[in-house]
Order: C-alpha cells, then sequence, then structure tokens
C-alpha cells in the first residue's frame, strides 16, 4: 500500500524534527497530528477533520484563521521592504508607524516602545533595560527581579528564570541568580478553604517581605502576568493586584507586566493592565499584537525608564529581527482591524460575557470543581470528588485524558495538570461558544467514563 502524505510527513517529522515541550519519547510511538489548513475559528488536520480551535493557536490567532487584511499587509510590505534592521540610528516607516500606534492604545505613560521578535526577548529585554536602568541612576546594586512560581515568562534562559515552573528549573541550571519567587495567587489549587479577598492580599503581601528579606535597596523589579496563562488561567482574587501596585511604589520597585497573551483584547479591553486598574513601568506584549500571523513582541517603557536609558549613552542591546518590517505591517493592520470592527469593544460588551455564562454551566458536571474566567479566557477544574473538591493522584492523568477526548471531539483545549483551560479567537461567534460548549461537555462524559474504566479495573 502506497504511503499517504500524511504518512511521509510523520515520518520526515520524526527523523529530523525536535519539537518544543514535546516528550519526544511519546511522540515517536504515537505520531504528530498534522494540521493542514485554518479558517476562521477552525483547524482541518491531514485527515479531514474539522477541529475548533480553542486556544487560538497558541493564545494568538486573535482574528482567527485566513484573515486577508493581514496577508495582504505583508505581501505588500514584501514587495516594498522586506527586510531592514533598527540598529544604527536606522529607522523604516512600519517600524515608526507602529511604534506611535501602540503608544496611543498603551494605559498610563507607557510611551516608547522597543521591538523583539517574540514574549521571550521581550522578557530578556527587560531584565537587560531594568538592571541597566538603575545603573544609570547610580543603584547598581538593584538587580534583583521578583517573579511568583508557576508563573510563564518565555523559555530563554532569562525568560524560564524569571519563571516560575519547576520542571523549566530543573533542566540547565535555571534559574540564574538575583530571580527570585514568591507564591501565586491560585485560590483553588492553594487557599480555597480561605476568604479570597485575603486570600490575595496575603499572596500579594509576600511581596513586600520578599523585599524586606532581600532588602529594598537591592530588589529592581516585580513581573507578573495580569491573568497567568501558562499556568493554568489563575486569576487573582480581587485587591491582589492594587496590593501589589502600592507595594511597588511604596518601595521604588518597578512594575512589569507581561501581557504578552492577555495584550490585545483578550480581557476585553486593549491591554488587561487597564482591567485591573494598573500604570506599570514596563509592559511585554507579543502574540495577539499580529494575531499570531508573523512573529514580533515589543516592550513598553514608561517614560521615566525611557528618558533615563536615552540619556544613558547606547543600549548594547538588540536582534536581528527587532522590528522587523513584514511583522510591523502586519501588527498595524492587525490593530486596524481590530478597531475597525470593536473587536475589544465586543469582548468587552458581548461575546466575553457570553462565553463566561456558558463555560459556567459546565459547573454541573461531576468532574468539575471550579470554572472561572475573565473576557475570553477561561479554565474548569478536574476534580475526582465534586462535593469534597478531591483531586485526581497525579499519575492518573486526568487532564491528558481530557485532552485526548476533545481532540477526539473536534475541539483544541489545553491541559495544564488536571485544570482544563481554553482562550479562543477574539471573533468567535455565539453559535461557535455553544459548538465549543457542548463538545467540551462530550469530552468531559468520555472522560469520566474513562477514568470510571480505569477505576474498575
Amino acid at each position: 500500500m502506497p504511503e499517504s502524505n500524511k504518512e511521509a510527513l510523520q515520518r520526515l517529522d520524526a527523523a529530523h524534527h525536535l519539537h518544543p515541550f514535546t516528550d519526544g519519547r511519546a511522540l515517536q510511538q504515537k505520531g504528530t497530528r498534522v494540521i493542514e489548513r485554518g479558517e476562521g475559528v477552525y483547524l482541518w488536520d491531514a485527515d479531514g477533520n474539522r477541529i475548533l480551535d480553542g486556544m487560538a493557536g497558541l493564545w494568538c490567532v486573535n482574528l482567527g484563521y485566513g484573515r486577508q487584511e493581514l496577508i495582504e499587509a505583508a505581501c505588500a510590505q514584501l514587495r516594498q521592504l522586506p527586510y531592514y534592521n533598527l540598529f544604527f540610528q536606522t529607522t523604516h516607516p512600519p517600524a515608526a508607524r507602529l511604534a506611535a500606534t501602540l503608544a496611543g492604545l498603551l494605559p498610563g505613560d507607557l510611551h516608547h516602545l522597543f521591538f523583539t521578535g517574540s514574549g521571550s526577548e521581550c522578557n530578556d529585554t527587560v531584565v537587560r533595560m531594568v538592571r541597566h536602568f538603575w545603573a544609570e541612576r547610580g543603584r547598581p546594586e538593584r538587580r534583583v527581579i521578583i517573579s511568583r512560581h508557576n508563573a510563564y515568562h518565555g523559555s530563554t534562559l532569562a525568560g524560564a528564570s524569571l519563571g516560575g515552573m519547576k520542571p523549566m528549573h530543573g533542566q540547565g541550571g535555571l534559574p540564574l541568580p538575583d530571580m527570585v519567587h514568591i507564591d501565586q495567587p491560585y485560590h483553588f489549587g492553594e487557599g480555597r478553604d480561605t476568604d479570597p479577598h485575603a486570600f490575595g492580599l496575603e499572596r500579594a503581601r509576600q511581596l513586600e517581605r520578599k523585599i524586606l528579606a532581600l532588602g529594598p535597596e537591592r530588589v529592581a523589579a516585580f513581573i507578573g502576568e495580569p491573568v497567568q496563562g501558562a499556568g493554568g488561567v489563575i486569576i487573582p482574587p480581587d485587591g491582589y493586584w492594587p496590593e501589589i501596585q502600592r507595594i511597588c511604589q511604596k518601595y521604588d520597585v518597578l512594575l512589569v507586566m507581561d501581557e504578552v497573551i492577555c495584550g490585545f483584547g483578550r480581557t476585553g479591553h486593549w491591554f488587561a493592565s487597564e482591567y485591573y486598574g494598573l500604570t506599570p513601568d514596563l509592559l511585554c506584549m507579543a502574540k495577539g499584537i499580529t494575531s499570531g500571523y508573523q512573529p514580533l513582541g515589543a516592550v513598553a517603557v514608561g517614560d521615566r525608564v525611557a528618558e533615563t536609558l536615552i540619556n544613558g549613552g547606547e543600549f548594547f542591546h538588540g536582534f536581528t529581527y527587532s522590528g522587523h518590517p513584514v511583522a510591523c505591517a502586519v501588527a498595524q493592520a492587525c490593530i486596524e482591524v481590530m478597531q475597525r470592527e470593536q473587536v475589544v469593544e465586543r469582548v468587552r460588551d458581548d461575546i466575553g460575557p457570553y462565553l463566561q455564562r456558558r463555560w459556567a454551566s459546565l459547573g454541573d458536571h461531576p468532574l468539575v470543581g471550579e470554572t472561572r474566567g475573565v473576557g475570553l479566557l477561561a479554565a474548569l477544574e478536574l476534580v475526582a470528588d465534586q462535593a469534597t473538591l478531591q483531586r485526581f493522584p497525579t499519575d492518573t492523568g486526568a487532564g491528558l485524558i481530557c485532552r485526548e477526548h476533545c481532540f477526539e471531539q473536534g475541539l483544541v483545549m489545553r491541559a495544564v495538570g488536571d485544570t482544563m483551560i481554553i482562550s479562543p479567537p477574539l471573533v468567535i461567534t455565539h453559535e461557535q461558544v455553544d459548538e465549543l460548549v457542548e463538545k467540551a461537555r462530550r469530552a468531559l462524559d468520555l472522560t469520566l467514563s474513562t477514568l470510571s474504566n480505569q477505576q474498575g479495573k
């Protein structure tokens, strides 16, 4: 029997391709899933199955697949200027225009932009900027950056060190020096027997205790995701972020918001810092800036930090693809589409509230201990006993079982341990939300059956 195109691709992939965040041995045994095309909120695999992309690619395809405005913007820029760098006192129209556009959208005094190729590069840039800022102000000892356990800030050496994922720290001798962590505001997982507001304040006040333990004169910045995405869509209780901001201001510690996931409308605001009423000193963005059509990141820098950097001589940092003209052109087109179609307002006023109502309906399923969400971010917790909220033993793999049943039902839903999470394209319709929730419920039913059969053996 002749080899199919799918089988040929799987063979080539197995022979030559090392995948990110993948158990290579397990993949070799199973074979890769081949995705061939996308349109709107749907993907099609090599077997012709239509799959609702409940994760918007990797939190990024906000406008859905096949948007001609973005494709045409890339093609036009490729014809005019496919590449040039921003080094050595040079710019090009797409970078200059995009910087001005972003400055007009960002909260507070974030009026300056430094372009990168990804969110990981943004967070590496933040480390360089923050430490250089304090050195230029005569405080080179202010080098320590505080983050949170189970945070995700990328997978470069600096990004993974800022992040608080233990499996990543276990590979490569991480974290790097002067990057420390406090506990996350994960109420369901770590504080559900306490009042949410009190729990949020206690977790925020760990920052003050850590600053005092290290010495305020050594602490440069605190970095956090408004909502922890890869950690399991962890939404902090009310009061958490205002208290974090108060503490940062009290000790003159720079506040860095990592909005790689939350930025560009996901919470119903252009940036989640607005949702939480924050005024960060630096803000990282990527993913939705181009709807995933091109790799691009940017660090927004507040006036105080920017002025120090500008007046401090040459900043020895940058990337070959910083502000790539094609990526910037696509980002500009993406923002213009979002403004024209009022995508952010629709997430805030219509599709976001609708998704949260429908998602909450899954709370009656016997496997679900909690549903939560904001805007077009949502999660549910799988539990062995809904009455006591007892978790499954870690070796059960309930989340992975549920994830596979989701794929079988034509839905991409991600598993973070036994937390199931979604982040669909911002252009999803009411009917497609209904489809997503119905497929998720069927997957939960199948997961319950699989787990019951396992326990019966």
